[in-house]
């Protein structure tokens, strides 16, 4: 039997959507289709000065650093501080029926100084002549801690051990170094408390 009279089927209106309509359909990815501009208003020389300064190595020696120059090569820096990029070449080993070789810096004369910049050397040469400073202290707390032990165990390192007092929990060995330490580091000091420590044993 047919539809009443009077009355639409919507049935037979309906059609099936073609696969690729709903991918039409559906809107674009913002920013996709926007093309890249040229920037004009950067400044392309300091982006590359930018870029060569991140990528050149950081030279840590104050003294070669600001005698460097960026636009020659390592070899010839070094050979102009007098210095040797390698030092093999420099003070080659000297081998049986084997010539001496002789450094060749860039295509220069071979064994011929090409020092220009000598004042890196001297400066170099002045600082590894300087003596070197302690870099290592001792805490306060640790020196009273350290005189502590002396004062009641002399040299009785186990006895140091098992005192109420031994805060950091030390092994024997561990409280002998620390007090090889001290001696060390403040030599007049430690002759100093030993001596004040006589006196009071000679007054008793």
């Amino acid at each position: 039997a047919g539809p009443a009279p009077g009355r639409r089927s919507w049935g037979l209106c309906l059609r099936p959507r073609e696969p690729g309509a709903a991918a039409a359909a559906m809107p674009k990815a913002k920013g996709k289709s926007r093309r890249q501009k040229f920037g004009y208003s950067v400044n392309r020389k300091r982006l590359n000065r930018q870029y060569r300064k991140r990528a050149a190595p950081r030279i840590e020696c104050s003294h070669i650093r600001h005698a460097w120059d960026r636009t020659k090569s390592v070899s010839r820096n070094l050979a102009e501080m007098g210095l040797a990029a390698d030092p093999n070449k420099a003070i080659p080993i000297r081998k049986r029926q084997l010539p001496v070789m002789e450094m060749e810096v860039d295509g220069q004369d071979k064994g011929k100084r090409i020092v220009q910049k000598p004042y890196v050397l001297d400066e170099l040469e002045y600082e590894a002549s300087l003596p070197e400073k302690k870099s290592e202290t001792l805490s306060r707390d640790l020196i009273d801690y350290v005189q502590y032990m002396i004062q009641n165990h002399g040299e009785k390192y186990k006895d140091m051990a098992r005192d109420e007092k031994n805060y950091y929990q030390d092994t024997p060995k561990q409280i002998k170094r620390k007090i090889s330490v001290y001696k060390r580091f403040y030599p007049e000091e430690f002759q100093a408390f030993t001596a004040s420590l006589q006196q009071v044993k000679m007054d008793q």
